[in-house]
């Protein structure tokens, strides 16, 4: 993996570039804790919820509805953080800086069904509600920071 650089700040390694997972903490990102996501609400002040998500080995995704307010939040500035703690050990986790660089329509919900099937075991998502409207939100690490 080529990397831009990497520098510590104390007991934390940050690594920069456009494939900024290290090899040391992607099996977060294959595993199954929650990724706790955040956004710039409408004043400015953070808004953080836990979401489930995918990897793809380059870019990270989450499904979201379109009455949320973290997909408006999005809409109006693309920046987002993410951070995922080892569920095995909680002094282990790795954090996200990037950029939404899409939103794709998922009108059918196979996203969200294939995240259900990840973390429930269930073919479908049990908590559909009428009207609806999914995305995939598609996010582009651009900054890793890691403990553990």
């Amino acid at each position: 993996m080529w990397m831009s650089s990497t520098h510590s700040e104390g007991n934390n390694r940050i690594v920069s570039d456009n494939t900024v997972i290290p090899e040391s903490h992607k099996d977060l990102l294959e595993s199954t804790a929650l990724a706790n996501v955040a956004t710039a609400g409408p004043g400015g002040a953070p808004q953080v919820n836990p979401v489930w998500f995918g990897w793809d080995g380059t870019l990270i995704t989450f499904s979201q509805t379109k009455a949320r307010q973290k997909y408006k939040n999005l809409h109006k500035d693309n920046r987002i953080a993410l951070s995922i703690v080892d569920p095995v050990n909680p002094y282990r986790y790795l954090e996200v800086r990037g950029k939404v660089i899409e939103f794709i329509e998922d009108p059918e919900k196979a996203f969200i069904d294939s995240m259900a099937k990840k973390y429930l075991g269930e073919d479908k998502y049990p908590w559909n509600q009428p009207g609806d409207e999914r995305v995939i939100v598609v996010i582009e690490p651009e900054r890793a920071l890691t403990m553990g």
